[in-house]
């Protein structure tokens, strides 16, 4: 059974995920970590629970969700794996960190690119990669069926949706998404979002005034 640790960190709120599993071995999405501060809280966890980070993976490249690459790569000798499509964006991240009055480091360019259908392996456990586009154009989501959840980034929030008015944004493209690779994932399964608490797929069909018809 995978265990999900969430962290909310750097000036944007943004949530960052620690899967790990009973081998021990865990995975890294979307390590927003900032100061020193957010780093270390993210690395003691690690050490507490005795885990042996063997992935970082990104849901997508906006900088409030790649703060923490850096340090986590360097940290535990991991490369950054993606959808090709958000590449521009990741390689950007200084830039947009300007605008955005955040001095971002540079992230490492990605290891390896991740395709829609594949799957995510670590320990015992798989994610299978969803393509997820809309709010970002290399947007992916993670889904475990075994364990019925999904960590989906900006894609779905808990009463909302992500914004699609960022660089490679689009809505009709992310209502698709969700209609097409979420919902039909089942009512049961809970959402672990970029921002904000978790909910479920049964809660956002049914409340969630961006997906009624």
């Amino acid at each position: 059974m995978i265990k999900v640790a969430s962290f909310t960190f750097n000036p944007f709120a943004e949530n960052t995920f620690v899967l790990s599993d009973e081998t021990g071995e865990a995975i890294i999405i979307d390590p927003g970590c900032y100061d020193a501060e957010e780093k270390n809280m993210l690395s003691n966890y690690i050490e507490k629970q005795q885990l042996k980070p063997v992935k970082l993976i990104l849901t997508h490249a906006h900088i409030d969700h790649i703060l923490g690459n850096n340090y986590v790569s360097s940290k535990y000798n991991l490369g950054v794996e993606m959808h090709a499509d958000d590449v521009e964006l990741l390689l950007a991240a200084p830039v947009y960190g300007q605008v955005w009055g955040i001095q971002a480091e540079p992230s490492p360019g990605p290891s390896n690119l991740l395709k829609p259908g594949e799957f995510v392996n670590f320990g015992q456990s798989e994610l299978e990669i969803l393509f997820t586009p809309g709010h970002s154009k290399g947007s992916i989501s993670f889904y475990s069926k075994q364990d019925k959840f999904a960590v989906v980034g900006d894609v779905l929030f808990n009463g909302s949706i992500g914004r699609t008015d960022l660089p490679g944004g689009n809505h009709s493209e992310l209502i698709k998404s969700i209609r097409e690779k979420l919902l039909v994932l089942g009512d049961e399964v809970r959402i672990y979002c970029g921002h904000g608490p978790e909910t479920t797929i049964g809660h956002e069909r049914k409340h969630n005034p961006f997906l009624q018809d």
